[in-house]
């Protein structure tokens, strides 16, 4: 079930030439309307989902010794453990209340080293490393999908954004948010209200509601699904490249009305490589007024300073 006023699109209908460009176009009118959509029929199975919340369970119940180990900020924490009230929402002072994991794709011979190294796997939970690249691999196919048809839409070549892609620091985030107890500061909430940084984000049924999207009118919306549906928004790169068409929108997680509740999600952030150039191309800003409203940069250089804006750096 879902429970939402964000547009649900069949990803079967993108699998037939009779429906395909509806698909297209559905995705595209609902990233340029609410920055928001849900995507039913997406193959990714509840039982891998179960695996996975349940192999993150048992690693984020180690001891605060045993996580922090894994905890690497001479890498901007881009791999591996962050800990608890370490990241915050950008310009706020408060610390958001959450730990998570951070994984990227394995490093191969053709792809190349990352700037921030080959991930990191924790030996507490030995199916850890296997079940997260299973559940990696079915997401980044699912967003390459997505991807095309947002070239589609706004008229270029249908692997203009997947290009940017491959080989990329896409990033798997597993994060729990502990029980809401004892001190929290003042104004602290699960995860302050915020825009993702990348291109698009995938984000599948989580274990407990909290997510809402701010919407135009300035009312905050709950934004709860079931695993039949993957929630997908557009991120601020991916507003840059557009010159505004795909909107970035603002959301966040609220604590919950229970104080003992705990919460796991596991959105998939997808990125380009460092070097892309993320200046607002020609057709978006025509498309939007005709003049450029988004700053001339790259994809390494836009991550590095939100990594230090949110607390990560």
């Amino acid at each position: 079930m879902i429970d939402s006023k964000i547009p649900i699109v069949d990803l079967d209908d993108f699998f037939s030439e009779n429906t395909k460009k509806d698909f297209v176009n559905s995705v595209g009118s609902a990233l340029e309307d609410i920055g928001f959509f849900a995507v039913k029929n997406h193959s990714i199975s509840p039982s891998i989902l179960n695996e996975m919340y349940s192999v993150s369970t048992s690693f984020f119940d180690q001891p605060e010794s045993t996580k922090k180990s894994y905890e690497r900020p001479e890498i901007m924490r881009q791999r591996g453990y962050t800990s608890f009230g370490r990241e915050h929402a950008k310009d706020s002072p408060v610390p958001d209340l959450k730990e998570f994991y951070m994984i990227a794709r394995e490093e191969t011979a053709s792809s190349g080293k990352s700037p921030f190294g080959p991930n990191i796997w924790p030996t507490e939970e030995p199916d850890f490393k296997q079940l997260s690249l299973t559940f990696f691999d079915k997401l980044e196919n699912l967003s390459n999908i997505l991807l095309q048809c947002c070239a589609s839409y706004i008229e270029e070549e249908s692997d203009f954004f997947t290009k940017m892609t491959r080989d990329s620091d896409t990033i798997l985030r597993v994060i729990h948010y502990p029980p809401v107890s004892g001190e929290v500061p003042e104004g602290s909430i699960r995860s302050g209200a915020h825009e993702d940084i990348n291109l698009i984000t995938l984000l599948c049924s989580s274990t407990a509601r909290g997510l809402e999207l701010l919407q135009r009118n300035g009312q905050w919306l709950a934004v709860e699904t079931g695993s039949e549906y993957v929630v997908v928004d557009s991120g601020d790169m991916m507003q840059n490249i557009t010159n505004g068409l795909f909107r970035s929108t603002t959301h966040r997680v609220v604590n919950p009305p229970e104080v003992t509740e705990r919460r796991f999600s596991m959105p998939f952030f997808v990125h380009p490589r460092k070097e892309v150039d993320l200046t607002p191309i020609k057709s978006c800003i025509l498309k939007t007024g005709g003049n450029a409203k988004y700053p001339v940069t790259t994809a390494g250089e836009y991550l590095e300073k939100r990594l230090g804006e949110i607390g990560l750096a």
